[in-house]
């Protein structure tokens, strides 16, 4: 896949993000406090973050309301985009737009819209370059997906990313899909910086990405995705609870391209960064 202008300048920003974060380490840390969204969802945020995340909620919020004003349904991509386990963000973030262009397909560009959590917009970055943490992207994130009455009238449906998302772009075909990870991991180590940084810091190697990518490439093996999870299960618990709403309308909850069957869209996962300050 052609790289993007997006992909180049994040990695410009998160570099410049560690070198600030190393020198300005006591600052950025010195007012962590808890703060909590109308589902009752708690993240350890930095305060200097807060009203950057507020301008982002209500830059989304438009955009949505944008969308919605055109006629088409709005969703959600819920995807697993951090360098963990194997995985490589630069990766996940091409995922997560493959995603996105595949759902808006499916459903008609000229019907639906897909929300996606890598685009450029979605940024918290300070402007001394400081980049925030996990628990300060949940928070934004939490409030643009509860919508101002906490019962998540922004969303039409959530898409949550599942191994047929992440096989469209490496294109697995059943049949030795591990030479093929293996191989795009060969090939894409010389040319993509990013990927041998990660991989010089021992935080990526060939076989830790070839098992991801083969083994475990979904929401499943996320942090972030299973805070997202049991957001829209608790706003489709208050609508089964409100006579507004009800059982028939509840948010749809699709993942890997299939609808999610009923008790399972009512189980909680484990939470992710979720959780209040740690004293």
């Amino acid at each position: 896949m052609r790289r993007t202008t997006f992909f180049s300048t994040f990695r410009c920003l998160l570099l410049t993000a560690i070198t600030i974060g190393a020198l300005a380490a006591p600052s950025a840390q010195a007012a962590r406090t808890t703060e909590c969204t109308k589902l009752k969802l708690c993240y350890c945020v930095n305060d200097d973050f807060k009203p950057l995340i507020e301008e982002k909620v209500k830059f989304f919020r438009a955009a949505i309301a944008e969308q919605k004003a055109k006629g088409k349904a709005v969703g959600y991509i819920s995807v697993p985009l951090s360098t963990l386990g194997g995985g490589y963000f630069d990766v996940n973030a091409e995922v997560s737009l493959v995603a996105k262009k595949r759902v808006e397909t499916r459903f008609g560009e000229g019907n639906a819209w897909a929300l996606s959590p890598s685009s450029n917009e979605s940024d918290l970055t300070l402007p001394s370059g400081v980049r925030g943490s996990n628990d300060d992207y949940m928070l934004m994130w939490t409030k643009i997906l509860e919508g101002p009455s906490g019962m998540g009238d922004d969303f039409d449906f959530v898409y949550f990313v599942g191994p047929t998302d992440f096989g469209a772009l490496f294109g697995l075909t059943g049949t030795g899909d591990m030479d093929t990870i293996a191989s795009y991991f060969d090939d894409r180590l010389g040319k993509d910086a990013g990927l041998k940084r990660e991989v010089d810091r021992g935080r990526v190697t060939r076989s830790t990405f070839r098992n991801y990518y083969a083994l475990k490439a979904s929401v499943t093996f996320s942090n972030g995705a299973h805070d997202e999870w049991n957001i829209f299960r608790q706003l489709n618990d208050r609508r089964r609870a409100d006579s507004k709403y009800g059982v028939a309308n509840q948010i749809p909850m699709l993942f890997d391209g299939k609808s999610v069957a009923p008790a399972a869209t009512e189980q909680a996962v484990t939470p992710g960064v979720s959780g209040a300050c740690k004293i």
